[in-house]
């Protein structure tokens, strides 16, 4: 049960998130040109920004998961309690900000505009789809608290209310 309860979400977040927000945008990016590399070898000075995205995303990621706060069920069965420490005081969707942070960093890194798209995409679902679905689903399971914590903190980022 131990194995389980952190082996599968260990496995999960070390095979499955790098392959799908990392590899998934180097993949995506060699289908079409990749703007301001000398070939296709080697980035240029002003792609290497991207980086910053990439990094800051990632640790925003790891701030978020590394915690002891967020049990890892959370990652195979419906959250029990409401979180609001950590990085959720300051924004009700940290995760999608990380995972955006992470594929606007990619598409800047490889200067790919097929990457840059797929971003947008990403941006478009979350914001007119996953995330009203999960703050209805909030709402039902957690009720007024659920409210309360909506009024208090924005949907992206900012300071709390």
């Amino acid at each position: 049960m131990r194995l389980l309860r952190w082996g599968l979400p260990l496995a999960f977040w070390l095979i499955v998130v790098p392959l799908v927000h990392g590899m998934i945008p180097w993949a995506i990016s060699t289908l079409t040109s990749r703007h301001g590399w000398a070939g296709r070898s080697s980035p240029g000075i002003w792609n290497w920004i991207g980086v910053i995205p990439v990094a800051v995303a990632t640790a925003f990621l790891l701030w978020i998961y590394a915690r002891k706060w967020w049990p890892a069920e959370r990652v195979i069965q419906a959250p029990s309690s409401l979180l609001v420490r950590g990085p959720y005081r300051f924004s009700r969707n940290p995760i999608y900000i990380a995972y955006l942070g992470i594929w606007l960093g990619w598409a800047i890194f490889f200067g790919s505009i097929s990457v840059l798209v797929v971003w947008l995409l990403w941006c478009l679902v979350a914001i007119f789809n996953l995330v009203p679905r999960e703050e209805r689903d909030l709402e039902a399971a957690f009720g007024e608290s659920y409210l309360q914590y909506k009024n208090r903190v924005p949907r992206w980022f900012g300071k709390a209310k």
